[in-house]
């Protein structure tokens, strides 16, 4: 005669995960598997289990085949009389099963090789916070628009927008920068000047623009067809990046470039500048430069 056992060469614990949730909380279940794996009797008839636990037959029955279906007892003849046999797997860690099945919270949280439960390792990479050198600039801060100061934030002017290659070609000669710089589908940004003046100081900047004909409040998913403009900006060897666009810009965007211009600072150990150029100081720049535009 075979018998089937469980298999002790797999996974201990996945075997006892098993038993627990076949069990689970069923109060008769749980009767008929601790009868079946108490004492030293390796086998029992059902006329046995009967006697000690004192509960109907039919139901017995139908728990003892059900753990016999799942592999956590086996079923035999003998004698001519249906009787169980216990596991000695089960038989051996039986407390645990039985612990496990009545603490749902604790059986999610034991380790098998279906539900590894490694512990968890924080691993923390300071940054040092003076390793951290980044400004928010706005079209007031650079000494190169230095026109706009005469303007009033809040221009009553209102402006078409106009070509992005119109705007571009305006903006170059503000900052004096005679390059010539053609637009294609993979290029890192718009504008890449050595000439943007800050703080009397010169510094390489690169420019995003956003032409008129994109609609509505600035994001983040507008900015590319992959969404990925920003970060592109901030690829380019640049120390100052600006995007400049003829409505409102979300605070989302600004808060992209700050991620970008914390990385770019730390990596590089330089300082770095970022900011935007929304509607309204984009026409603040055309009224202080009119000349050009």
């Amino acid at each position: 005669m075979v018998i089937e056992t469980s298999d002790v060469r797999s996974s201990a614990n996945e075997q006892i995960a098993h038993a627990a949730k076949v069990i689970g909380r069923s109060h008769v279940r749980r009767e008929v598997f601790k009868e079946i794996h108490r004492g030293k009797k390796r086998v029992k008839t059902i006329d046995e289990i009967e006697e000690k636990i004192k509960l109907d037959r039919i139901r017995i029955l139908q728990e003892a085949n059900y753990l016999h279906n799942q592999r956590i007892i086996n079923k035999i003849n003998i004698n001519g009389k249906l009787a169980y046999e216990r596991d000695d797997f089960y038989f051996q860690n039986k407390r645990k099963i039985l612990k496990l099945a009545e603490n749902k919270d604790a059986l999610e949280k034991f380790p098998t090789k279906r539900n590894p439960q490694l512990p968890k390792i924080t691993i923390k990479l300071p940054v040092i916070q003076k390793s951290i050198n980044i400004q928010r600039i706005t079209v007031d801060d650079i000494d190169s628009f230095k026109g706009v100061n005469k303007i009033e934030l809040a221009p009553k002017t209102k402006y078409i927008p106009i070509k992005e290659k119109d705007f571009k070609t305006g903006l170059q000669k503000i900052i004096g920068e005679e390059g010539v710089f053609n637009d294609w589908g993979g290029e890192n940004d718009d504008l890449y000047s050595t000439r943007l003046i800050i703080n009397g100081k010169r510094l390489n900047a690169s420019f995003g623009f956003k032409g008129r004909g994109t609609k509505g409040k600035l994001t983040p998913k507008k900015m590319g067809t992959q969404g990925d403009q920003i970060q592109r900006l901030f690829r380019t060897t640049a120390d100052v990046f600006i995007i400049q666009y003829w409505h409102q810009i979300g605070e989302s965007i600004l808060e992209q470039m700050e991620s970008f211009a914390i990385a770019k600072s730390v990596l590089n150990n330089k300082e770095i500048y970022y900011g935007i150029i929304d509607g309204q100081d984009t026409i603040r720049l055309l009224l202080a430069y009119p000349e050009f535009y």
